[in-house]
């Protein structure tokens, strides 16, 4: 049984930072590429941040580029996201996902393993 469990959200000043961790049980996490989307009400879930297993590549959203950083470290079978700068924009519910293919995307159908949703507000 595969879980996904996020932590690390919270209510944060504009400019702070903040990391969100995904601890995941019941795979192989070596071989598990890694992302992170985020959901604001009435909007759909958006790709934020990836890192995939097979070349260790990492991508991100335009807007969050020089600003957030996607990593997984094997040993602990954690996803990590590392937020800086934040703006109020950053603003929405974060999830982590995990998926075995070889080059995920930045779709959500591309992912087969969902954590729940940590949420994140920056007030400005």
């Amino acid at each position: 049984q595969v879980q996904l469990e996020v932590s690390g959200g919270g209510l944060v000043q504009a400019g702070g930072s903040l990391r969100l961790s995904c601890v995941a049980a019941g795979l192989t996490f070596s071989r598990y590429s890694m992302a992170w989307f985020r959901q604001v009400p009435g909007k759909d879930r958006e790709f934020v941040a990836g890192v995939r297993w097979s070349t260790g590549e990492t991508n991100y959203e335009d807007s969050v580029k020089g600003r957030f950083t996607v990593s997984k470290d094997n040993a602990k079978n954690t996803a990590y996201l590392q937020m800086n700068s934040l703006k109020p924009e950053d603003t929405a519910v974060y999830y982590c996902a995990a998926d075995s293919s070889w080059m995920p995307g930045k779709n959500l159908i591309d992912y087969e393993y969902w954590g729940q949703g940590t949420q994140v507000t920056v007030s400005s």
